[in-house]
């Protein structure tokens, strides 16, 4: 069984972030190998949406990972911070709207659109089904690969979106809404071709209609094994979520995970419920829909 982690973000400390990140990967036995000279971040910036909702990964959290790794294996290491335009959202908006043009300054770090990066078709076979991507150089050349996701319901079969489906976002491909329709076995064939190293959640901020504090930092190196524990987290059932089989059937993890740190039901109770949530959701869905917009967003 995969070790994962959860640490509740202390307070009152200089840097309670790169604390809770740095106890975190010390309880699942993570060092950072320090011959390593490439590292990408993949950040959750699904949209224009500000981190104080709970929907996009916080620049804060990732300045403290750079921080933490610059540390552990050396100041001039080269650190990219990698994300690719979607069907609603284009990174040279995100980044500058969501701080993440501020962090590159100040952090002399790259940040790079895949979807404007050399990238190589690769054909990967999931189950029965075949499927050919673009994988991006900067992501072929890094010898260290992290994943910052968050926890999110989603009104679409895959249920929770976190570790395995913020991949999603690798693909430089910018009309993702033609993937909707067979998004499970998309998102587990793009963890097969672009595996991570490493995958950290940021939940400081849980989303929801009134978006809550959780101060929760998990991580593990199984993303499968993180889902799993994030959906109970969640108030889901993993063994409801389909892709979270056909993950640990391809080999990406296990589904079963071995706790350590806090509780989970501490963080499960602070949790949004999903009813009233996925209720919102689904009235937002059916409003889209009808002013025209839902094919361009990928819900019809």
């Amino acid at each position: 069984m995969s070790l994962v982690s959860l640490v509740k973000i202390p307070l009152n400390t200089d840097d309670p972030l790169k604390q809770a990140i740095a106890q975190a990967l010390s309880l699942i036995d993570y060092t950072f190998d320090k011959n390593v000279h490439k590292v990408v971040i993949k950040p959750n910036l699904c949209y224009y949406w500000d981190a104080t909702t709970g929907q996009t990964t916080s620049p804060q959290f990732v300045g403290s990972l750079i921080d933490l790794i610059r540390g552990q294996i050396h100041p001039d290491v080269d650190i990219a911070i990698i994300e690719s335009d979607a069907s609603a959202m284009r990174c040279k908006y995100a980044f500058r709207m969501l701080g993440y043009t501020k962090l590159a300054e100040e952090k002399h770090v790259r940040l790079v659109n895949l979807t404007e990066d050399q990238a190589t078709n690769t054909n990967v076979h999931c189950g029965t089904n075949s499927y050919d991507f673009m994988v991006p150089k900067t992501i072929q050349e890094a010898e260290l690969k992290i994943n910052i996701a968050h926890i999110k319901y989603t009104v679409n079969p895959i249920k929770l979106t976190c570790g395995l489906k913020n991949i999603f976002g690798c693909n430089p491909a910018q009309k993702k809404f033609k993937y909707h329709n067979d998004l499970g076995n998309v998102i587990v064939a793009l963890n097969k071709v672009m595996p991570f190293d490493l995958t950290l959640v940021d939940s400081n901020i849980a989303a929801g209609v009134q978006p809550r504090r959780m101060g929760l930092v998990m991580a593990s190196q199984d993303p499968v094994a993180l889902d799993s524990a994030a959906a109970k987290i969640a108030w889901l059932d993993p063994a409801k979520i389909p892709y979270f089989k056909t993950a640990e059937q391809e080999g990406i993890g296990k589904r079963t995970y071995i706790l350590r740190g806090e509780p989970l039901e501490s963080f499960r109770a602070i949790y949004p419920k999903p009813p009233f949530n996925m209720k919102l959701k689904k009235q937002l869905k059916r409003t889209l829909v009808t002013v025209g917009l839902g094919k361009r967003m990928g819900l019809e």
